[in-house]
């Protein structure tokens, strides 16, 4: 019902966090039923080392293009650990990409922290970016949580072009907290456009915190519309 109301809204493309119990060949028929398209997932990091030949059977049967690590836990933020995720998203990659798949990574706002004390300590971030083959890796940037760590997204969209297939469209109030897309302080028209030039195919609305996501969708839905890109 969740993926027939979105596609009323006007959605043509969702993302997946989990398969809710159901089977990938299930929720494909949902998907195909609700005329939607599933090119990305959420994967934690057993899905890409242990368990990553079923991973990439169940991305085939749902139609996923790329497969997206969302999180990593506090072991691997520092220096050595940023280099030991990288090092997993390059096996993951080169695995996905001899089987027809895209990887990537999407952040939240601790990869944006300082990694060290010297003054012009890396970020998390930047050390992803610098340790991972750009044959084998890609990024998903959330725009909000780039904002809420401190740093401007344009300077990566600018600096890093070809790096970004995707971003998650999530809008910020004065106040920091998150809002409808549309409701906030975030420059949308800029972004996208911005966004659209560094490479970025797949745009996806997001509320981590909505009381009700699908009046979140709606409005968000009819937000985006009135944008002249």
């Amino acid at each position: 019902g969740t993926l027939a109301a979105l596609a009323a809204i006007g959605y043509r493309e969702v993302e997946l966090a989990g398969l809710y119990g159901l089977p990938a060949a299930a929720f494909r028929a949902h998907l195909d039923a609700a005329g939607l398209k599933a090119p990305a997932g959420h994967v934690g990091v057993p899905a890409l080392t242990d368990d990553i030949e079923q991973t990439i059977a169940d991305a085939k049967t749902l139609g996923h293009r790329y497969l997206i690590l969302p999180w990593i836990g506090e072991e691997y933020r520092t220096v050595d650990g940023w280099r030991r995720a990288a090092e997993l998203l390059n096996r993951a990659g080169a695995r996905c990409r001899a089987a027809g798949l895209h990887l990537g990574y999407h952040n939240h706002d601790f990869e944006f922290l300082p990694v060290g004390s010297e003054a012009a300590a890396p970020t998390g971030y930047d050390l992803l970016l610098r340790h991972t083959d750009p044959k084998l890796v890609m990024f998903e940037l959330d725009l909000f949580w780039i904002r809420k760590g401190g740093r401007d997204a344009l300077d990566y969209l600018r600096e890093h072009r070809g790096r970004f297939r995707a971003v998650h469209v999530k809008d910020m109030a004065a106040d920091g907290a998150m809002v409808d897309v549309g409701q906030g302080v975030m420059d949308w028209k800029t972004l996208l456009n911005a966004a659209r030039r560094a490479g970025v195919k797949h745009f996806f609305a997001e509320h981590d915190e909505a009381k009700d996501q699908l009046a979140f969708a709606r409005a968000s839905a009819a937000y985006l519309q009135t944008l002249r890109l």
